[in-house]
């Protein structure tokens, strides 16, 4: 069974929700989170991201700059941007691009079950990153951003979110990219907590570093305290909690800054060692086992030799893991992904045509267009305790921070 838990949310008033909500802290450019907040002054960034604040050439202390964000929460507490819910509730939260939805639960999950395994995750986590996060939580005291949790969906949990719907939103708003995001307080919070007792499992989609931070600030929290329970709200962890069939990957594509000394003729043939290379118009690849690469003002299709598959893991299948195991690493020199700063990941939601401009502008010297991850692929990888390449998924449409805050 999974657990799932009511919380008192703090949130903004409905007229200020739209400016107010913005982007997970963690897929904004420090340019465009300087733009927005200047432009935006209840942009929940200057929570997130309030290093955003201080001048472009200081060097601020860290400790300065999550003070600075528990500083301006509490300034959207005290100027009427946000107030307490009266008592715990949970939330339908809809996400509607285009012809795409997906539907699901935003609620606390028990961090006792992460550290179980019974939320499974299928990434490392950087101990920079989790650092910061765990500080800037500890600070402002909160869980400022949804976790993206996926599981394998039932009718009854379909029954009850769509019942919810029926009702007035409370909040209902279009933001970048055409997103709708619509929002739905629950009346019947006790049948719900009951239907995912059926849940055998939950899986990290997305939000690794945030769920890794919020177990981590739990144990400084518990040692802090002479009287633990385990019924404190810091020992729980905000989630959107949605059916993993609805949930869009779109592909993660890597570029490059040099060949690692090798010429183009050197490189293409040491590629064709594991792949059929070809020129082609293609931007993007139709299919598992192909990349698409630009080189040189060309564009290539890779095709992978399936056969050189040999074992049932489902991580040796990924597209991601081909690039890396056959090409990063043995012809580029790229040992660790996580940390070597010649990579660039660029998210599925731009256009091959950025990888193309990285490429002919000079900043990077190749650049690979790989098919999307499957949601099968995270679940097969996650129930097997194994663990994905980074930079596998890129979930989209992108669950708005600052809508439904934890605080702890």
């Amino acid at each position: 069974m999974a657990t799932i838990r009511p919380f008192r949310a703090l949130r903004p008033f409905p007229e200020k929700a739209e400016k107010v909500s913005s982007a997970p802290y963690d897929v904004v450019q420090a340019a465009e989170v300087r733009r927005t907040i200047n432009e935006n002054p209840l942009s929940f960034l200057r929570i997130t991201r309030s290093e955003a604040e201080f001048a472009d050439d200081s060097m601020p202390d860290p400790v300065e700059v999550f003070e600075r964000s528990r500083e301006n929460l509490q300034e959207f507490i005290a100027k009427g941007v946000f107030f307490n819910e009266d008592e715990p509730s949970l939330y339908v939260y809809r996400l509607t691009a285009g012809e795409h939805v997906q539907t699901g639960i935003v609620a606390c999950c028990s961090l006792d079950e992460y550290e179980s395994g019974k939320i499974k995750k299928h990434e490392k986590t950087r101990p920079d990153k989790v650092k910061d996060r765990t500080d800037h939580l500890l600070a402002v005291r909160a869980q400022t951003g949804l976790i993206l949790l996926a599981y394998r969906g039932t009718p009854r949990l379909h029954q009850l979110m769509d019942a919810a719907v029926r009702d007035e939103p409370i909040y209902d708003f279009c933001c970048e990219g055409g997103v709708q995001h619509t929002f739905w307080k629950m009346n019947s919070k006790d049948e719900l907590v009951a239907a995912f007792e059926g849940v055998s499992s939950l899986y990290i989609a997305d939000g690794h570093h945030r769920v890794e931070s919020a177990d981590l600030a739990r144990r400084e929290l518990i040692s802090q305290s002479a009287e633990h329970s385990g019924d404190e709200e810091y020992n729980y962890v905000l989630a959107g909690v949605f059916p993993a069939e609805d949930l869009r990957i779109l592909a993660y594509n890597r570029a490059v800054t040099d060949l690692n000394g090798l010429s183009d003729k050197e490189f293409l043939g040491r590629i064709g060692e594991n792949f059929v290379v070809t020129e082609t118009d293609e931007t993007r690849p139709d299919r598992r086992g192909d990349l698409c690469m630009y080189l040189s003002g060309r564009w290539y299709k890779l095709h992978f030799a399936a056969a050189r598959i040999t074992t049932d893991d489902p991580v040796d299948r990924l597209d991601v893991n081909i690039l890396q195991s056959c090409i990063l690493r043995p012809v580029l020199g790229i040992s660790d992904e996580r940390t070597d700063e010649r990579i660039l990941y660029v998210g599925g939601n731009h256009d091959p045509e950025s990888l193309r401009q990285e490429v002919d502008d000079g900043r990077m010297r190749v650049a690979f267009s790989l098919f999307p991850t499957s949601m099968e692929d995270l679940l097969e990888v996650s129930d097997r305790n194994e663990i994905m390449p980074p930079k596998s998924t890129w979930f989209d449409p992108k669950l708005k921070d600052g809508i439904l805050i934890h605080l702890i």
